[in-house]
Order: structure tokens, then sequence, then C-alpha cells
């Protein structure tokens, strides 16, 4: 990881904002997926699992089983018609793993909206949607308009936000993809400073710091 810090050093020395996007924003906003994708584990998928409907989960298996053998497009198939059959957090669930599905199989935009559904949906618990949110941005992340996706993330980066730290970070991301160096320094720093940000989190925005010669 130093390494690729060390490479970022050198392009924002010569001025190179965009190099350093086209080269190294898909790992800075990887790191970030993992921290949505460990956070996600922690508030609630359990609870959805403990409280499945036996019918339910063997639908449920059966689509994993599918994508565990590669067939992306079959499994997500079954995830969208046990979205529709289920009710509450299981078919919240489904939609999760379909758009998972559809991304896996190469359908960037479909499972896109998908989260922008769930985003979009009043029947889901705020979380949920709030999840949804991150991971639309993060799959439009290299090719959308960054002042748009940074707008969707803005609600989420407020202080009672249980996604603030995510949500900041990514902003800081597009900062950088949109040449805003100024902008993303200003985010990190805020992120490095956060005591009760996640370790990782604070670890990455410490190294962009100091390519940008803090």
């Amino acid at each position: 990881m130093a390494d690729i810090f060390d490479e970022v050093d050198e392009e924002l020395k010569q001025d190179n904002a965009k190099q350093i996007w086209d080269r190294y924003g898909r790992y800075i906003a990887g790191a970030a997926l993992l921290i949505v994708l460990a956070t996600a584990a922690n508030v609630g998928w359990k609870e959805y699992v403990q409280t499945r409907q036996e019918a339910y989960s063997e639908q449920f298996m059966a689509a994993l089983s599918m994508s565990g053998d590669k067939k992306h497009a079959e499994a997500a198939t079954a995830l969208a018609q046990l979205s529709r059959d289920a009710s509450g957090g299981y078919a919240t669930l489904a939609r999760f793993r379909e758009a998972v599905e559809r991304a896996s199989a190469g359908e960037t935009s479909a499972a896109a909206d998908i989260y922008d559904a769930i985003a979009d949906d009043g029947a889901v618990d705020t979380l949920y949607q709030g999840l949804a949110v991150l991971n639309a941005v993060l799959l439009r992340i290299d090719g959308g308009d960054p002042a748009q996706l940074a707008s969707k993330l803005q609600p989420l980066a407020s202080p009672e936000s249980p996604w603030r730290h995510t949500a900041g970070e990514l902003i800081a991301v597009l900062a950088l993809r949109s040449g805003d160096v100024a902008k993303a320094r200003e985010g990190y720093q805020k992120l490095a400073d956060d005591l009760k940000a996640p370790q990782g989190a604070r670890a990455r925005a410490t190294e962009m710091l100091r390519t940008f010669g803090k």
C-alpha cells in the first residue's frame, strides 16, 4: 500500500490530479467499498437471516449456489423473483444481493438502478437506504458526474449519519477525481482528525494527506 501512496505523491508533485484518479481511483474507492461491506455485515444482515422463512431461505441459498458457480445472471434472476415473493427484510436482502449479482454479471447500470430503487423506497429502513446510496455511488464513481455523485452523498455525511465516515471518504475521492485537490485534502483531514472514524479509514486519510505534502 505504501508504494501506491508514494506513486500518488509523485503525481501530485507534477500537479497531475487527473492522472492520479486514472491510475489509483479504483484502488482508493475499492478500499472504501471494503468499509461499506464490513459495516453492512455488522448492522443487521444477521437479523434478516435469523428471521427468514424457510421457503425464502431455500430460494436464497439456491441463488447463492448459482453465484458460487459463477452463474451470476441466473442468480440475479432468481433473487429478483425472491424479492417479489418475499416481504420486509428478506425482500430487501434479496434486492441487495441481486444488485451484487447484476454487477458481477457485468450489468453495472442495472445494479446501480436497483440500489437507486432501494434508496428511494420509503418502506426500507433508512440505514439500508443509506447503504444503497453508497453502493450506487461506488458503481458509478469511475464514470458518473463527480458533482452529482457527491450531492447524493452529502446527506450521509452529516454528523448524525451512521455512514458519515464512508460518505466523507467517497466525497474526498470524488473531489480528487474532479481535480479539486484542496477539497480532497479538506475531506481527508477531517476524516484523519475524527477519533470516531474507523481505523482503516483514518489510516487511508493520513496516507493521502502525506501524499498531498502535509
